[in-house]
């Protein structure tokens, strides 16, 4: 009798955005909601870019991205010292943690799974603090009382907060942040700030603490170009901060060459795409009402979010029927503070919206 042949477990995958294994399974592409990331598709000059750099993709890509960080230090206004580039947001978290191996760290929940799975793989004992849907899943005025008073060995010596929060899309008070900020340097944690969904916010500057980063050398904010430009093939971000030494040990705390050069080209493409940004932040701004309107007028209870994806809860089991008829949703089960039942939704093109609200009405119903 012959045995059946080895086969590699599938990967547990912990994201959205799995466009390949539902090609696999269905054999074409689906409508993917999944994936918070701008509807209008690759910037022109971006796709332009990219073509342009793969003639020279011959040679090792600059490791310090020198002509992308003075490109980005000129469109955030802040000195070229300030700039790290990494492979995404996600590379930059990992390094951060690698670079201080924090003792103790404290995140929200829900927020993105990527603090806890870097902090986790260094050993770092984490502290959670629940956000209640109660209260909006807003960080309370209590939030910096969390941190203690940095006496105790068993304070946080890293924090991270994500604005707006992925999943939930809810932003905080400025002055709830600068105050978090405050207690942060006054007990020697770091602050991380992860700003990569506050470019679809109405007023984007009026939540971001990069103007305080000088005041502030134990603050560091990411940022990155997968969200705003759907650049997230490409795997690019970046990290601004005033503290040159941690930003020296971030980039020791990975491989050289993190960046390609055709990463590197089409983020530079990317900041001279000021229309399509324009393009891009109005859409947002008019579909996600109306979006919300609708899945609140199907029964769902829907969390009322300012970035470019809304959080909501269901009572009736979405992703595997959603799935069948072409369309993925983020389930948010394995986020810690939520589970069964909550799901999020990107904010996509009016055909797009249309078309998710006519499927969750059918399988509702």
């Amino acid at each position: 009798m012959e045995s059946e042949p080895n086969r590699r477990p599938a990967p547990r995958l912990t994201h959205g955005g799995d466009w390949a294994g539902y090609q696999e399974e269905y054999g074409g592409q689906p409508l993917d909601f999944s994936a918070n990331v701008s509807p209008l598709g690759v910037p022109p000059g971006v796709r332009k870019a990219i073509r342009q750099a793969a003639a020279s993709a011959d040679r090792y890509p600059d490791p310090l991205c020198r002509s992308l960080s003075r490109a980005i230090a000129a469109h955030e206004g802040v000195p070229e010292s300030y700039v790290l580039c990494g492979n995404g947001a996600a590379d930059l978290i990992f390094r951060a943690v690698l670079a201080r191996r924090p003792r103790t760290a404290l995140v929200t929940a829900p927020a993105f799974s990527e603090y806890e799975t870097a902090l986790t793989a260094c050993g770092c004992a984490v502290r959670r603090h629940l956000l209640r849907e109660e209260q909006g899943f807003r960080l309370g005025e209590d939030f910096p009382e969390a941190m203690g008073s940095g006496a105790s060995g068993a304070d946080p010596d890293m924090v991270f907060l994500c604005e707006p929060n992925n999943p939930t899309g809810v932003t905080s008070p400025r002055e709830l942040l600068l105050e978090t900020a405050r207690r942060c340097r006054e007990t020697g944690a770091l602050l991380i700030l992860d700003e990569c969904f506050a470019d679809f916010l109405l007023d984007p500057d009026a939540h971001s603490l990069r103007a305080f980063l000088p005041e502030f050398p134990n603050l560091l904010i990411l940022k990155a170009f997968t969200k705003l430009y759907a650049m997230a093939g490409v795997r690019l971000g970046y990290a601004l901060c005033a503290d040159a030494s941690l930003l020296s040990q971030m980039r020791a705390a990975g491989q050289p060459w993190s960046v390609s050069s055709l990463a590197q080209a089409a983020g530079e493409a990317a900041l001279s795409e000021t229309d399509y940004v324009k393009r891009v932040r109005a859409l947002i701004a008019r579909e996600r009402p109306w979006l919300m309107a609708r899945l609140e007028q199907l029964g769902l209870r829907v969390i009322p979010g300012e970035a470019n994806y809304l959080l909501f809860f269901s009572p009736v089991p979405l992703l595997t029927p959603m799935r069948r008829r072409g369309i993925l949703l983020r389930s948010c089960a394995n986020y810690h503070g939520l589970g069964e039942g909550w799901y999020r939704t990107a904010v996509r093109t009016h055909k797009e919206n249309l078309r998710l609200v006519e499927t969750l009405r059918e399988v509702i119903q």
